[in-house]
């Protein structure tokens, strides 16, 4: 009954997300906004759609099972989801499920940005690998994690290209860190 819940939960907020991400797109887009990347933008759509079918399956059809550490892991997807809310309130009216910029716009530095420059990436990261522990659904956190590594290794440089050629990102990012690793910093 718990993943019934949760799940119910997760789904509802990811659906205002995509109400708010509505609207700032339309104000955005009043206002000159640009989109990039609608090819993969319908990629990353299916692949977090079926992030949630795979979960229902592995986690609903097979029976709740939560693991040893599900208040830990809990407590940890209660943070992502902090998280979450601080990157939304920082973009505020910038902030979107696609890649739209307005051009000759100064760059949000507040909050999360003011360290890493794709906060909101990791997050989404982090919680492909957390939902899915919390019931030891192995199959969808392997499967998703691979994927969504995919999906940002397409979407991240785009959108960096995106935001240099037209706003003051590169002033305004030089010194932050990738959250990816193995993404190689570019040099100016």
């Amino acid at each position: 009954m718990f993943f019934y819940v949760f799940f119910v939960i997760l789904v509802t907020q990811r659906m205002v997300e995509l109400i708010i991400a509505n609207r700032n797109e339309k104000w955005m887009k009043e206002k000159g906004a640009v989109e990039y990347g609608t090819s993969h933008y319908r990629l990353m759509v299916g692949i977090h759609s079926a992030f949630f079918l795979t979960l229902l399956l592995e986690a609903g059809l097979f029976g709740e099972r939560l693991n040893e550490y599900w208040p830990w892991l809990m407590a940890a997807f209660v943070l992502t989801q902090m998280g979450r809310v601080w990157v939304i309130t920082s973009l505020g009216r910038f902030w979107n499920t696609k890649i739209i910029v307005l051009r000759d716009a100064n760059v949000i530095a507040k909050g999360p940005y003011k360290y890493i420059k794709h906060p909101n990436y990791l997050i989404v990261t982090l919680e492909l690998i957390i939902i899915p522990l919390i019931f030891n659904a192995y199959w969808t956190l392997f499967l998703f994690a691979i994927l969504n590594q995919f999906i940002l290794a397409i979407r991240i440089p785009l959108e960096e290209k995106a935001l240099m050629n037209e706003t003051d990102y590169q002033k305004v990012n030089l010194s932050k860190q990738n959250f990816i690793p193995l993404q190689k910093k570019e040099k100016s």
